[in-house]
C-alpha cells in the first residue's frame, strides 16, 4: 500500500510527519513511500536522506491514488475533500477548531485518525504525539524567557556581590509544565509549580520544585487531565495564585484542555503586579491563552504597578516547530507507530475494537465517530 507525507503548508509550521527513520520503519512493514520534495528541508532533513531510507521522492503527489496520508497539522478542506474514499489520514487534526476539515473528511469517506484523541494508556506512549510535543514546547518556553529576561536564571557568588537566583513560577505540570520546570531547574532557577491535581505535586517534586498549595478543593479530569473549572472556582483561583504570580520574576503557563479553548489563570491585573522586567511566557496562547492578553505569536508589553517600567508578556505560536528537527524525530515516531499497529504484512487494516485504534478515529465511511465533534457539528449546524 501506498503511505504519502506532504511537505506542510501552513505557515510557520516546519515539522514533517516522516523522517528517514520511520521511513525505513515503514518499508520494513512492507509499506511504499512517497514523499514530496522539499519536505523535511526546514526540519534538517535532505531529499537524499529519505531516499537513501527507501522512499521515493516525488515533485508532485499524486493524491488521487494514495492509500495513507501522514500530516503535521489539520489537512486544509480542499485537500481533505480531493482524498479517495476509504484513504487513511494520520496526523493532528484539531477537530473543535477545524470543523470544515471534518465535514470534508466524513463526506469524502476517509478513515482519518487525530493523534489528539490517543487514549491515555500505557501502551499507547509511543503513539502519544501530544506528550511528544509537549515535551519539545515546555523545553522551548523556559527558553523563550530565557533570552528575554535581563538577569541571570542562577545563583552567583561573586568578589562583586552576590546574585540571587530567578524565581519561576509554573503553572500547569502536564508534560509541558513537567519539562519547564526541569529546564528551569536545570538552569539554575528556583523554581515553583501549580496543578490543580493533586497528583501532581508528587511528579513536581520529583523534579525539584516547590508545589503550590491553595485552598481549593481537588479537580480530576478523565485520562489524567485537568477539569475545567466552574466561574466561581476560576475566579477564586485566581485570587489565590496572585501573591504568587506577583512574586515571579517568570512566569511559565502550560494549562491545557483537550478539545477546549485553554483556561484563563492569569489576569492583566495580575501581570501588571509582577515586578518591572518580570517575563510571562502562555503556553496555550494559540488556543486562547492562559493569560488575559497574550497574543499568539506576539511580545506585549504590559505596564508594571510594581514599579517604573514594563512586563512583557510572551504568546507562544508554533513552538514545538521552533526546534523542528528533534520534533519532527519524535513525531515522525508517533505516526510510524501508530500506522504500524494497523498494518500486516504490507496491509492497513484498522481494528476498532482495538482501544488505542478506536479512540483514535475521527470519521469512518462517512460518519464522525468522535461523539463530542459529532455533537459540536450538530449544534454548529443548528446555529
Amino acid at each position: 500500500m501506498r503511505v504519502v507525507i506532504a511537505r506542510e503548508r501552513r505557515a510557520g509550521e516546519r515539522r514533517v510527519a516522516a523522517t528517514p527513520e520511520t521511513v525505513a520503519q515503514l518499508g520494513a512493514l512492507g509499506l511504499e513511500v512517497l514523499i514530496e520534495t522539499g519536505a523535511g528541508v526546514s526540519a534538517g532533513y535532505s531529499d537524499s536522506s529519505y531516499t537513501t531510507a527507501g522512499a521515493t521522492v516525488v515533485t508532485q503527489l499524486a493524491i488521487g491514488e494514495l492509500d495513507v496520508f501522514l500530516h503535521v497539522r489539520p489537512l486544509p478542506v480542499g485537500l481533505a475533500a480531493r482524498l479517495p474514499r476509504g484513504s487513511i489520514t494520520i496526523g493532528l487534526a484539531s477537530p473543535s477548531t477545524e470543523l470544515p476539515t471534518v465535514t470534508a473528511l466524513a463526506t469524502a469517506g476517509v478513515t482519518s485518525f487525530a493523534l489528539e484523541l490517543v487514549p491515555r494508556l500505557s501502551r499507547a506512549q509511543g503513539v502519544d504525539a501530544l506528550s511528544s510535543q509537549s515535551l519539545v514546547s515546555g523545553y522551548r518556553a523556559v527558553v523563550e524567557a530565557l533570552i528575554r529576561f535581563p538577569r541571570f536564571f542562577p545563583l552567583f557568588m561573586t568578589a562583586a556581590g552576590t546574585i540571587p537566583p530567578a524565581k519561576v513560577l509554573v503553572l500547569g505540570a502536564g508534560v509541558a509544565g513537567l519539562q519547564a520546570i526541569g529546564t528551569a531547574k536545570r538552569l539554575g532557577a528556583r523554581v515553583s509549580a501549580y496543578d490543580v491535581r493533586p497528583a501532581s505535586a508528587e511528579e513536581v517534586a520529583s523534579m525539584g520544585a516547590a508545589f503550590v498549595k491553595l485552598d481549593l478543593d481537588a479537580i480530576e479530569g478523565t485520562g489524567g487531565y485537568a477539569r475545567e473549572l466552574s466561574q466561581d472556582r476560576a475566579v477564586r483561583q485566581r485570587e489565590l495564585l496572585a501573591p504568587y504570580v506577583a512574586a515571579a520574576d517568570v512566569l511559565i503557563t502550560t494549562a491545557a484542555i483537550p478539545g477546549r479553548p485553554a483556561p484563563l489563570l492569569v489576569s492583566t491585573e495580575m501581570v501588571a503586579a509582577m515586578r518591572p522586567g518580570s517575563m510571562v511566557v502562555d503556553l496555550a496562547a494559540e488556543s486562547g491563552g492562559n493569560v488575559q492578553g497574550a497574543v499568539a505569536g506576539s511580545d506585549v508589553l504590559v505596564a508594571s504597578t510594581a514599579g517604573d517600567g514594563t512586563v512583557t508578556l510572551v504568546g507562544m505560536k508554533d513552538a514545538a516547530s521552533a526546534l523542528p528537527t528533534d520534533a519532527s524525530r519524535l513525531y515522525a515516531k508517533n505516526v510510524a507507530n501508530f500506522l504500524a499497529l494497523m498494518t500486516t504484512a504490507g496491509t492497513v487494516a484498522p481494528d476498532f475494537a482495538d482501544e488505542v485504534i478506536g479512540g483514535s478515529c475521527l470519521t469512518h465511511e462517512g460518519v464522525v465517530r468522535h461523539g463530542p465533534t459529532a455533537e459540536l457539528l450538530v449544534a454548529v449546524k443548528g446555529l
